[in-house]
């Protein structure tokens, strides 16, 4: 699935950089996953500092202290800020992140409204967007995602988060040829991509081994050509964990051709890990 974007917390394979995104300057921090965001842990709250008042404190002062409260997993009191906020000054900004803490309670209706509030204000504001794009997934209504995304990516071209997003999209609707080119386009802007998104996202949401597995083998040759082996042969044994059928196709495509001089490319071919049930 997608990744949602504030900071960006990012939910998964194909999906999501599943990421959600806060109206701020992108982050390289880490969306696919459980198809909604896990339960939010429960925080020691023994040593917690007192909170600002909700009456008296200014919005910016109210956002700030909703932020800190996002951090530490607090997510029912962030959003009581944020709406305090929002009441005394609305902004994009803080309706996204509204509707980040929302989705963290897993009330996806109301994080969905909050998102369609930031756009009213400024529908060019990629993260809310993003966000928006990621409650489609969330819902398998793909092409509406893809249409959110893609908006997203014209704002923001250069977002790693943002091609992923729209390479998950394209993937779980097994536009293979669509889905490469965003994929690589997220790996030429940020290489660490693939390993910092969780594979927990759009791969479990499809949930299709024949999907995992494709996907494996196209990271895979990603990785091949852009020489880097190692992460290669790594989701080459996935991609055969996976069971993925054309595995043979390794001597043929291109992109593997100098990884097939690494013996331990041999050796893993040699191998041959069976799938996994």
């Amino acid at each position: 699935m997608g990744h949602l974007f504030d900071s960006p917390i990012r939910y998964g394979v194909p999906l999501l950089a599943v990421g959600l995104a806060f109206c701020l300057p992108e982050l390289t921090a880490a969306s696919h996953q459980q198809t909604q965001p896990p339960p939010p842990p429960q925080s020691n709250l023994a040593n917690a500092p007192p909170l600002i008042s909700l009456t008296d404190s200014t919005p910016a002062d109210l956002e700030h202290q909703a932020d800190q409260l996002r951090v530490q997993k607090r997510y029912l009191d962030a959003a009581d800020y944020y709406k305090t906020a929002i009441a005394k000054e609305p902004t994009t900004a803080r309706y996204n992140k509204l509707g980040m803490a929302y989705l963290f309670l897993q009330q996806n209706k109301e994080a969905e409204k909050a998102f369609d509030q930031a756009l009213r204000i400024d529908k060019n504001c990629a993260e809310a967007l993003n966000n928006r794009g990621f409650i489609e997934q969330m819902k398998k209504n793909y092409g509406k995602a893809g249409k959110y995304y893609a908006k997203a990516v014209v704002v923001k071209p250069n977002s790693p988060t943002f091609h992923y997003n729209m390479a998950s999209v394209y993937f779980a609707r097994h536009k293979y040829d669509d889905a490469a080119q965003e994929y690589r386009t997220a790996y030429q802007l940020d290489p660490d991509i693939f390993n910092r998104v969780s594979r927990m996202g759009f791969i479990a949401q499809t949930s299709s081994p024949e999907d995992r597995a494709a996907f494996s083998f196209m990271v895979a040759k990603m990785y091949a050509q852009a020489g880097d082996f190692e992460h290669s042969l790594q989701y080459l044994r996935k991609a055969m964990e996976e069971g993925y059928k054309n595995i043979d196709k390794v001597y043929t495509d291109s992109e593997f051709a100098t990884l097939r001089t690494d013996k331990r490319f041999a050796e893993l071919m040699v191998q041959r890990p069976q799938a996994i049930p």
